[in-house]
């Protein structure tokens, strides 16, 4: 790939890594306030229902559109590129136009399978994001198959912000008017509608800007190469459900271990002998992990969306050296930012979690939570690789032996030790199909991509910044301790507590990397600012 072309993608990477950032600050932010006005019962009454938007989101932001760039990619011909498009164009509306179906017709059976009969409303209004599905998918995956990130940024950034002012509203309507929790979390829902409804219009006004028009794919497609019509569609309809399908599976595979949560863990945990009230409430506090956990793979989900393009065209060229270095450099980065962010969150966990929701209410549970965010983004990884090479069987396989593994250890586990075994049993899922694409790669003939683990002893230097990191965060713990007298007993000197130990833990991660060369040169300068870190860097070395 010439550099031009590398630079471009990676300044594609960082874009969708600000506003991804962006979006998931808002996203916890909201939760925040969101939690304290309507109470853990509130709030595991929106998070049971959420997992049906996230999947909703899935399909539109992360999962169809990088199936819809790579099609885009694959053909330099703007006219062909459009056919191919045009023939996805039923299978993308009659899929979504199914979705909201099952889900609006069966409200009232879901709502009961997860064990409260009065979510079926909010699973009714979640179900019309379904529709926003084609429209957001065929325009974001146009615009970043051609390298085109600002609209994508732009309209989730500026979905995110309506969405949560809706929600925020619904919160402060709680208040003061005295709604019940199943109203409020309705209403709340809505404003994924309305953020749905301004990401489209945003999305229609970069495409008049940058084409001169809004994108018509609604119409039959005409060949302009004389190619078999009928041929052509079948053969994008297997891929669509295979490597589309695939690709959203894991791009929201977190999101159907937390559907899992929404079907059984309420019901696992009046099995171990709460009542149907304690359990919910104590559901509202596992929930407090998914903003944590959905921050933390910001960087490795933006890496990912603008890496599957990359690996592609190499594949295309056939130069499998570069595919596989340029796969190296993925893991490397996508698990050193990964397992920082878990590292770092976990052992600050117990302030954030007095800072952000009043008390330290089931900080075994979230601790072990956010360490899914280092598998997961390392599954993520290995799936985009596979993706790329149009290796689809297998990770089919894969994804449901990690929800077999989940939904068959959850309900023992969560019996036993309440909300920690439904973490653990996130672990566990996760962990069993993350093994299976390791040996899968391990298996795999003239593949060197597992070595980057031993290539330059980065397995070992990583533990190492690890533990150094872990280290002065504890120290870190020990003088703030000393310096207050006793623990911290209010919730803004725990949330500066937290400011402060980002930064310390960052720096000190950062620091060792490059003291001890986690990194290559050329990997450093494709980090955000990576330049300027090593610049940093090398001056202290100096002195």
């Amino acid at each position: 790939m010439p550099k031009s072309q590398l630079k471009r993608t990676m300044e594609g990477a960082f874009i969708l890594t600000i506003a991804s950032f962006i979006a998931k600050i808002l996203s916890a932010v909201y939760r925040v306030p969101f939690q304290n006005l309507v109470g853990d019962e509130g709030f595991y009454v929106y998070q049971q229902v959420y997992p049906i938007y996230g999947l909703a989101m899935t399909l539109a932001l992360s999962g169809l559109p990088q199936f819809i760039s790579r099609i885009v990619a694959e053909e330099p011909d703007p006219l062909k590129s459009k056919e191919r498009l045009q023939a996805l164009t039923p299978y993308v509306l009659w899929s979504a136009i199914g979705l909201w179906a099952m889900t609006f017709l069966f409200a009232g059976p879901i709502a009961q399978v997860m064990g409260d009969d009065q979510l079926s409303d909010l699973i009714r209004v979640v179900s019309f994001t379904f529709l926003f599905v084609p429209p957001l998918t065929f325009y974001r995956g146009m615009f970043q198959g051609n390298l085109q990130m600002v609209p994508t940024a732009v309209s989730q950034v500026v979905e995110q912000l309506l969405r949560v002012g809706v929600i925020l509203g619904a919160a402060a309507a709680f208040q003061q008017l005295g709604w019940t929790v199943y109203q409020t979390g309705t209403v709340a829902m809505m404003g994924a509608l309305v953020g749905g409804l301004a990401a489209w219009w945003i999305l229609s006004y970069y495409s008049r800007q940058i084409n001169g028009k809004r994108l018509s794919l609604w119409h039959k497609p005409v060949t302009s190469t004389g190619e078999n019509t009928a041929v052509l569609s079948a053969s994008l309809k297997k891929r669509f459900f295979l490597e589309g399908g695939l690709l959203t599976i894991y791009s929201g595979y977190l999101i159907l271990f937390q559907l899992a949560d929404s079907f059984l863990l309420t019901n696992a945990l009046e099995a171990g002998g709460l009542t149907a009230q304690a359990a919910r409430i104590s559901k509202g506090i596992y929930d407090r992990g998914q903003p944590l956990v959905q921050l933390g793979l910001v960087v490795a989900m933006a890496l990912s969306s603008t890496f599957l393009p990359t690996l592609t065209k190499y594949l295309m060229v056939k130069n499998q050296q570069l595919f596989e270095k340029s796969a190296k450099m993925y893991l490397r980065l996508t698990i050193g930012i990964a397992s920082a962010s878990a590292v770092g969150l976990a052992i600050l966990l117990p302030y954030i979690n007095f800072a952000l929701f009043k008390d330290g209410s089931g900080n075994a549970a979230l601790v072990l939570f956010v360490f899914s965010i280092a598998l997961m983004a390392t599954i993520q990884a290995y799936q985009s690789i596979q993706q790329s090479r149009s290796t689809y069987t297998f990770g089919l396989i894969a994804a449901g032996i990690g929800l077999l593994v989940k939904c068959l250890s959850m309900w023992p586990l969560t019996a036993s030790y309440g909300t920690a075994g439904a973490s653990i049993s996130t672990l566990l899922g996760l962990g069993a199909t993350l093994c299976c694409f390791v040996v899968s790669e391990q298996r795999r003939a003239q593949s060197s991509i597992n070595r980057f683990w031993y290539e330059g002893n980065y397995g070992k230097k990583l533990f190492i910044c690890l533990g150094i990191m872990a280290s002065v965060l504890f120290l870190y713990y020990s003088f703030v301790a000393i310096l207050l007298n006793g623990p911290l007993t209010h919730r803004l000197q725990a949330l500066l507590f937290c400011l402060g130990g980002v930064g310390l833990g960052g720096a000190a991660f950062i620091g060792a990397a490059i003291k001890i060369k986690l990194l290559t040169i050329r990997e450093w300068l494709l980090v955000p600012f990576g330049k300027k870190l090593l610049r940093r860097g090398e001056k202290h070395e100096i002195r």
